[in-house]
C-alpha cells in the first residue's frame, strides 16, 4: 500500500494520429528508482506497440524485473523514464509519416 513517503501518477496522452500512451509511476520519495512503473503505449485499434514495466514474472530478463514487451518479444530494458519513453514514441511516429 502506499504511504506518506510514496508517490503515485498515472495518465493518458492521445498523440494526433489516435496513438496512445498510458503509464504509471509509483515512487518513493527517499530513492532514486521507481517501486513500481508501466509505460503501454498503443496504435489507434488499441493493439499494443510496446509495454515498459516492472512486473516480477520474467525471471530469467537479464534486466529483471526490468523489460520491455514488444508485439511478439519481450526484451532486456533498463528502467526508463517517462522523458525516454516519450522520445521513443516520438521517433516511431516520425517513421510512420509518408
Amino acid at each position: 500500500m502506499y504511504n506518506a513517503s510514496q508517490g503515485y501518477i498515472n495518465g493518458s496522452i492521445i498523440f494526433e494520429n489516435n496513438h496512445r500512451l498510458d503509464f504509471v509511476e509509483v515512487k518513493n520519495t527517499d530513492t532514486k528508482p521507481k517501486i513500481k512503473y508501466r509505460y503501454h503505449y498503443m496504435n489507434e485499434a488499441q493493439v499494443m506497440i510496446f509495454r515498459y514495466d516492472n512486473a516480477p514474472h520474467h525471471v530469467k530478463i537479464a534486466t529483471f524485473p526490468h523489460h520491455k514487451h514488444e508485439v511478439d518479444d519481450i526484451k532486456e530494458s533498463l528502467e526508463p523514464s517517462l522523458e525516454q519513453v516519450l522520445l521513443e514514441i516520438a521517433e516511431k511516429q516520425r517513421n510512420l509519416k509518408p
